[in-house]
């Protein structure tokens, strides 16, 4: 998320703290240049959270487990968390924090490339949290899409890349070109919200349109009606 060092200075001053045990995990992450979403980020999970209430989460980007422990730990009510990690040499210590924090039943660690393991998930999730490769990103959505139940959430971590994606170049086809076109075309679906200081919040209404179509992403003429074939 991108602000105003005073304002989060400010923001970090209102927070009442991680457990002693997500404490030890980010110490020990940030000691090994493991990234974990940071403390503004942390916050904004866990307002959503509080809100939303979701039964079923899934996360793309487990790295040593931190968030996924987070959303747990701070979700209202009782939850069943899917996470999904490429990187070998960070599943065993994601597992190992899972089991030692007690969580092993709630949370399931899927080993692969999310990209390919999408498509093989079933059922529905009311919260979705991405922080994987953002260059990515663009080739999860569709997937991530038809998995979001009605009224879920969708939230990408740092969209805005630090500010990197304004000083984008026009035409180049590197990571930063991609996050900025995962963006237009996550706005380009039916039900999309809106970009908050580098958090991406995107949410799947209940009742699209009055097209029968299945089709999340309807075409509309001019004055907003579906002229879905």
């Amino acid at each position: 998320m991108i602000l105003n060092e005073r304002l989060l200075t400010y923001m970090n001053s209102l927070e009442s703290g991680n457990t002693d045990y997500l404490n030890k995990i980010e110490k020990k992450a940030l000691e090994d240049f493991v990234p974990v979403i940071r403390k503004d980020t942390q916050q904004f999970l866990k307002l959503l959270l509080s809100v939303k209430k979701p039964k079923r989460i899934l996360e793309i980007g487990t790295a040593v487990g931190f968030s996924a422990l987070l959303m747990a730990e701070y979700n209202p009510i009782a939850c069943e968390i899917v996470t999904i990690e490429n990187y070998a040499k960070r599943i065993p210590i994601a597992r190992a924090n899972f089991k030692e924090a007690g969580r092993e039943s709630q949370i399931t660690l899927l080993e692969g490339d999310a990209q390919a393991l999408l498509p093989s998930l079933e059922g529905s999730f009311d919260f979705i949290f991405m922080d994987a490769a953002k260059g990515q990103y663009i080739y999860f959505l569709p997937e991530l899409v038809r998995l979001l139940k009605a009224e879920g959430i969708l939230v990408t971590d740092n969209v805005l890349q630090d500010g990197e994606i304004r000083k984008r170049q026009r035409g180049k086809a590197d990571e930063t070109s991609r996050i900025a076109d995962s963006g237009k075309q996550l706005r380009g679906f039916e039900n999309c919200g809106c970009i908050r200081s580098g958090c991406g919040i995107y949410w799947r209404r209940s009742i699209f349109s009055s097209c029968q179509s299945e089709k999340f992403f309807h075409r509309r003429n001019e004055r907003g009606n579906c002229i879905c074939p």
